[in-house]
């Protein structure tokens, strides 16, 4: 525990001295014969959400004029004013720095991630452009940029400019699979079931398109499997991308997984969904139920709200369209707040038919809909929809009666 105190003030430590050193440390304009620009891949860490994806810099080593620099198109600033308004409207601004190697190293050792280096096989040439691109990234007028988590992000950006500066053509090697922006998304929160289930909420059916290897660079591992291998050709010269690949920091082994699942949760909900709506039909136990409806639609329609919001008015890609809005929508709330409205009663009984009729008719067409669909969802909507169905069984149960109750003509 102490050791943890202790680096985490040699952080703070240096990225205080990063900040002066932004400003006030003069970065040599040439670079020596000796210097090297290498890729950085960190291995994800799963004690953050934001990090489960990995990450990747940069870095520039001169030993000749004693510089050792990553470059880290990652930074964000979380104290920032209306940062959570900002990130959920896809409005965020990321930031490229500087960070001097040891501390970036110190960072990851404490997070228990692993560094892996591979030292690219550049021209002095293309060097020194792709080290004064980077100085020009840093530059306060420059060092903001709008995120994007697919296209525009800490492993793009770095491949964009290498690309721009090296001389030739860069041939990668296909990885020879036909995937989607949701495959790669799942194949980094595998290790974390619930936050899978969120991102499958949220991210509609434009991210169940094949992308193309290019685009697959927006996770680090990809542009580093990218990398090894692959060759620059000019005219008829060739040559491999990456001259050396190291690993300076072995990874530590990640946490497990929580062992409730969305799925199992799922299937809770829904047993208490059915032993409820039993109850309340033979015994007539109305403020049970209702104390349930309130709370499963009120947090349907909370859901509902982020997902159509996310849908038209954020920023954030392949929101739209989603096809979990049927089921998850902000009309939901109209079934938790009208309980307690019994004039409008009658309209709630009509909300829940179409509810009703629209969930059914969903999960019919689930193998039809253009969009993949994760199988924990269907107890959740079988819930929904069973609570609607029973609103409105027991309202035409209510009216019976009420009409054996009413004198008859003689």
């Amino acid at each position: 525990m102490m050791r943890k105190y202790i680096i985490l003030l040699i952080l703070i430590t240096g990225f205080v001295q990063l900040t002066k050193a932004q400003k006030e440390y003069i970065f040599p304009v040439t670079l020596s014969d000796s210097a090297q620009i290498s890729l950085l891949t960190n291995q994800p860490w799963d004690e953050a959400v934001y990090s489960l994806f990995g990450h990747a810099s940069m870095r520039v080593k001169d030993p000749v004029q004693n510089f050792d620099f990553a470059f880290n198109f990652g930074i964000f600033n979380m104290s920032k004013d209306n940062f959570i308004l900002l990130f959920v409207k896809g409005e965020t601004d990321y930031m490229v720095a500087a960070i001097p190697f040891h501390y970036y190293y110190l960072d990851y050792q404490e997070k228990g991630t692993s560094i892996i280096e591979q030292i690219l096989n550049l021209t002095q040439e293309e060097k020194q452009e792709i080290y004064d691109a980077f100085l020009i990234n840093i530059r306060p007028e420059n060092r903001e940029y709008r995120y994007n988590y697919f296209y525009d992000n800490c492993a793009t950006r770095p491949r964009d400019i290498l690309e721009k500066y090296i001389k030739g053509k860069i041939n990668y090697i296909p990885t020879g699979k036909d995937q989607s922006y949701r495959d790669l998304v799942h194949e980094c929160t595998k290790v974390r079931s619930w936050f899978e289930f969120g991102v499958d909420l949220v991210i509609g059916s434009e991210a169940d398109k094949t992308i193309n290897d290019r685009q697959k660079d927006f996770l680090p591992e990809y542009l580093m499997n990218a990398y090894q291998g692959a060759t620059v050709r000019n005219d008829s010269i060739s040559r491999e991308l990456v001259l050396s690949r190291s690993i300076l920091l072995e990874p530590a082994p990640l946490s497990k997984d929580i062992p409730v699942k969305p799925v199992h949760a799922g299937i809770l909900l829904l047993i208490i969904t059915i032993a409820i709506s039993i109850l309340t039909y033979k015994k007539r136990e109305f403020k049970a139920a209702h104390i349930f409806d309130t709370i499963l639609f009120l947090i349907a329609g909370i859901a509902g709200f982020i997902i159509f919001f996310l849908m038209f008015f954020s920023e954030h890609p392949c929101t739209y369209p989603n096809w979990n809005i049927i089921w998850l929508n902000p009309l939901q709330l109209i079934a938790a707040f009208l309980f307690f409205a019994k004039s409008l009663a009658k309209y709630l009984s009509y909300y829940h038919f179409i509810n009703f009729v629209a969930l059914l008719a969903f999960l019919l067409a689930w193998s039809l809909i253009p969009q993949q669909l994760e199988i924990a969802f269907i107890p959740y909507i079988l819930s929904i929809a069973i609570r609607s169905g029973m609103n409105i069984l027991q309202v035409k149960k209510l009216n019976k009666k009420a009409d054996y109750s009413l004198p008859r003509a003689k």
